[in-house]
């Protein structure tokens, strides 16, 4: 099979296309022909050079998230699944092979049934960021009729956040940086947004949510200190990103307000969170009330450029079609 590898860590450039063995799937997976493979922040900053980092096998095809259809099955699937078209999640968690390939295998659990009508396109934009939004916006109870904030709703997270929220019944503000970003946010769905490179970001979220907002999906470990002049009592700031540089926590804010301050990595939650994820997602996708990012399309073998893109922060979603 033709596959997108990297033998070294370093910048884009070291991504090279190759002919690798078709793969077999074994006992409780199933062998994917990937369609469309999704590229998010996670993949490059894997292949990235870094101190004390080494390459974890001899060569690695990047990308954890994808779309495609099930051509063959391990011992202990149901042969019922064969044809089936799947979105799939974490394929190259803790393994060797991703999504940038023809095939991949992986656990049968791990490619999720995509609904009639949902094109690949959608099922690999999904995967991290959609389950990133609806593990963060419900891993502390139901948000119907409370009040959200999205940090950086125009991006991928940001921008299932958004979706997942409405869909729970919340009412969503959301911050962005620039005019386009906004009009993303709004068609998204978001009920109020901000442009924080413009005037007093506390005052205009404060005046969209006088009550204090009860759950922040937050993106940058910087707004911390803004968020907890945002919360309303016992509200929830969850982080899911992080810098080179970590801010002070501001302690006695938070304390006040009997708040809870979460960080979150989805490669560590646990199996019940990740399936109650998952199906969040898939129930949401099944209603139609997810919708597809911009999509900035590439070839297999213009990978390094796809992985540049989204290490440069190009707005909207990075795929790359296989075939």
């Amino acid at each position: 099979m033709r596959a997108a590898v990297y033998e070294q860590l370093g910048p884009a450039q070291v991504l090279h296309v190759t002919e690798l063995p078709d793969p077999t799937p074994g006992p409780g997976e199933v062998r994917v022909k990937v369609r469309v493979s999704g590229v998010n922040p996670t993949d490059w900053k894997s292949r990235a050079a870094g101190p004390g980092k080494q390459m974890p096998f001899e060569y690695v095809v990047p990308n954890q998230d994808g779309a495609g259809e099930i051509d063959a099955v391990g011992d202990g699937v149901d042969p019922r699944r064969l044809g089936e078209r799947v979105w799939l999640y974490l394929a190259q968690w803790q393994r060797q092979q991703g999504t940038a390939a023809q095939w991949v295998c992986l656990s049968e659990r791990q490619a999720v049934s995509l609904p009639e009508g949902v094109d690949f396109e959608l099922g690999a934009s999904l995967g991290i960021p959609a389950l990133t939004a609806a593990h963060a916006l419900m891993c502390d109870g139901p948000i119907d009729a409370k009040t959200v904030l999205v940090s950086g709703g125009a991006g991928a997270v940001g921008h299932f956040a958004i979706e997942l929220a409405r869909r729970a019944g919340a009412r969503v503000i959301t911050t962005v940086s620039s005019d386009h970003k906004a009009e993303l946010a709004r068609a998204a769905g978001a009920h109020a947004v901000v442009n924080y490179t413009e005037g007093d970001t506390l005052g205009a979220i404060k005046a969209a949510a006088p009550d204090g907002v009860d759950r922040i999906v937050e993106v940058a470990p910087s707004n911390l200190a803004l968020d907890a002049q945002l919360l309303a009592p016992h509200g929830v700031v969850i982080l899911y990103a992080s810098t080179d540089e970590d801010p002070e926590l501001p302690v006695r804010p938070f304390m006040l307000a009997n708040a809870v301050v979460r960080f979150m990595l989805l490669y560590g939650i646990t199996d019940p969170e990740l399936e109650d994820a998952v199906g969040d997602v898939s129930a949401a996708l099944a209603e139609g009330a997810l919708s597809a990012l911009q999509l900035h399309r590439f070839r297999l073998e213009e990978i390094a450029d796809a992985h540049r893109a989204v290490e440069e922060g190009v707005v909207g979603k990075v795929i790359i079609d296989i075939d």
